[in-house]
């Protein structure tokens, strides 16, 4: 895939070239929620869709390793999908250009096609849940524990997406197509606790298989989120949608 993660998916264009043949639902937006592809190397590719934005990672849980995760945001005109990515760890080059893929979804298979198919099978739908969405940081604990507002200066910024299942962090500038961490994997909750299990972390590959609970409270598009990072320091930070 020259495009979308460098690497290529073998069997994506058998399948849909065999889609093709078949009468396909052609949505006018991507389904929000989080879908799956497996890559020849061996490492699964996850996609997150929310609130316009998406990311991708790849990366193999068995062998904690991180292979390489891109993102940004796009707009639908019927079934054309046109995507800018702000972050790629593996080509900065190719930030910041625009890509029209056409979309189709059916039977919970989504194809993203430009001179392949990239071929996702769905993980679950996040239509009615209620943290699905991209998520930007506003305010954070300062040394006396007091939250303070995060005065955003120039174009680096730290962003979340969530699924219905899966999340996916990412720290990025995109005005000077830098990337610097990324981590991801699935979460829960329940009864005011958060709880993310790592399955993959760009900066620490020791940390995949871990798990982290957080006091957790949402309040009219505000996510309170509290408790102790995966370096074990504590944090209190006030995470809100991006409109």
């Amino acid at each position: 895939m020259k495009h979308l993660l460098t690497a290529t998916f073998v069997l994506a264009s058998l399948i849909g070239f065999a889609q093709e043949r078949l009468p396909q639902e052609r949505l006018p937006q991507v389904p929000k929620g989080a879908w799956k592809s497996q890559e020849p190397t061996g490492s699964a590719s996850t996609l997150i869709v929310a609130d316009n934005y998406l990311a991708i990672a790849s990366y193999s849980i068995g062998n904690k390793y991180f292979e390489r995760t891109e993102g940004g945001p796009f707009t639908m005109s019927g079934d054309q999908m046109t995507y800018t990515p702000e972050f790629n760890s593996a080509d900065s080059l190719k930030i910041g250009i625009p890509i029209v893929f056409t979309v189709t979804v059916k039977d919970d298979i989504l194809t993203l096609k430009y001179e392949e198919a990239m071929v996702w099978m769905r993980v679950d739908d996040a239509t009615s849940a209620p943290m699905a969405g991209a998520w930007h940081i506003t305010e954070k604990a300062g040394d006396q524990g007091a939250l303070v507002k995060i005065h955003q200066e120039g174009t680096r910024k730290t962003l979340k997406l969530l699924s219905a299942t899966r999340f996916q962090w990412f720290a990025i500038d995109p005005g000077v197509k830098g990337f610097y961490a990324t981590g991801g994997g699935t979460y829960t909750v329940k009864n005011g606790k958060y709880t993310e299990k790592i399955q993959f972390f760009s900066k620490d590959n020791n940390r995949v298989g871990s798990s982290l609970t957080f006091d957790h409270k949402l309040e009219n598009g505000r996510w309170d989120h509290s408790g102790k990072s995966s370096d074990g320091k504590p944090i209190h930070e006030i995470w809100e949608k991006i409109q």
